[in-house]
């Protein structure tokens, strides 16, 4: 088999850093067709990346849904994709993924430091790259770390060094290609997102830890409840939960800054910057908050909007998860009924974008709960959800029986 240069930017013949282009072949056919990568564990093991990272890209540029059936070696995406497409996004993974945003070359590692960040370690030349926080394979990396993954304390997450093909001449200096940073266009790094994500996490590392005993509870955002929270207020009974104070604060200033007809909306660094300052980041409750006050009909489209921020906050943690569902109980089931019918799109979008587990949403959706909502209302919302759960449940039987 021929070999290509794993920056297909630089043509140089000599170049030691080299992979077998991707194989691909089609399955099934109507809805059920299929695209099996058949060479995908030899194209992430050049790249020194699990086959799952690669897979997950994937599904996150092609906007389809993918399957790893680790112990058949085999990787799926659902559609039809030819071998030129899907090199062509892997062009992309590996600009953002695998090589050095300084000298371009893949003999990098990715470390995990903090709660949600990532970052390339060239064994080349030292530098070291920010991974964007706002891709969405980012959530499925912090939540799936490969082998002998460190902490946040600074220990290293994968051992990435490229496989090496052939004997040429070491080439330091690449021909520019996208930018490995933020997935544009420009071969530079952005120093103000840099800066800005640093800030960002040496405030979230500080934060206190705070438990909350009663895990029954939840956040009700309706307009009696807000005037009964001021009242209460007024009179100090809140006083004594002062983090139950800060949720529903939080809730308030979402109500107040996100209004409908309001031009100058808050953005994704605002809203956590608002998080940090009320302590509440590494609270699981801070997602329900947001699940219930940050969207209205749009939801669906909001999503993607604010994908980068509640990816963030949940990083796979499945307390998180949990939570964020239950605050879209309480949006759909209470504040917006006449929304219901699209909890299936909602779903199908959070799954999508990693930030909810199959699992997770399987288990929520097989059985009614009232911890959030009544559960009449509960019932409802899972009702309308069905459809998306049973394609999950049917899914994984077909990937089980094949």
């Amino acid at each position: 088999m021929s070999f290509i240069n794993i920056c297909r930017d630089n043509t140089d013949p000599f170049y030691r850093y080299k992979m077998p282009p991707i194989q691909s072949k089609v399955e099934g056919r109507g809805n059920g067709i299929k695209t099996v990568i058949v060479n995908l564990s030899e194209v992430s093991r050049a790249l020194g990346r699990p086959p799952a990272y690669v897979i997950k890209y994937f599904g996150s540029e092609l906007g389809a849904l993918t399957a790893i059936q680790e112990d058949q070696d085999r990787y799926l995406v659902n559609g039809t994709h030819d071998a030129n497409e899907l090199q062509d996004s892997l062009d992309g993974f590996i600009n953002k993924f695998v090589l050095c945003g300084n000298c371009k070359n893949p003999e990098t590692q990715i470390e995990i430091k903090g709660r949600d960040h990532l970052q390339r370690d060239c064994k080349a030349c030292g530098h070291i790259t920010d991974i964007d926080p706002r891709h969405k394979l980012c959530s499925y990396i912090l939540k799936n770390p490969p082998a002998g993954a460190k902490d946040k304390k600074g220990k290293k997450s994968a051992t990435a060094t490229a496989n090496v093909v052939g004997g040429g001449k070491s080439i330091s200096d690449i021909a520019q290609g996208q930018d490995g940073d933020l997935g544009g266009d420009e071969g530079e790094e952005n120093d103000d997102d840099d800066a800005l994500t640093k800030k960002i996490n040496a405030e979230a590392a500080a934060l206190a830890q705070v438990e909350i005993k009663d895990d029954e509870w939840a956040v009700d955002m309706s307009q009696e409840a807000i005037e009964a929270r001021a009242r209460a207020l007024n009179t100090g009974a809140l006083g004594a939960d002062s983090t139950l104070s800060k949720f529903n604060e939080l809730g308030d200033w979402l109500l107040e800054e996100c209004k409908e007809g309001k031009e100058d909306l808050p953005s994704d660094v605002e809203i956590y910057k608002k998080i940090v300052d009320l302590d509440i980041v590494q609270k699981p409750e801070t997602v329900q908050v947001l699940s219930q006050c940050l969207f209205d009909e749009n939801i669906v489209e909001q999503l993607d909007e604010h994908q980068g921020l509640l990816a963030k906050l949940i990083v796979g943690d499945e307390d998180y998860e949990k939570a964020f569902l239950g605050g879209l109980e309480r949006f759909f089931g209470i504040e917006k009924p006449d929304l219901i019918p699209l909890v299936p799109k909602v779903l199908v979008k959070v799954y999508n974008n990693d930030l909810i587990s199959e699992e997770v949403i399987v288990n929520w959706g097989s059985k009614v709960s009232k911890k959030y909502v009544p559960k009449d209302i509960s019932k409802k919302v899972r009702k309308a959800a069905k459809p998306f759960i049973e394609w999950l449940k049917n899914a994984e039987e077909e990937s089980d029986d094949e």
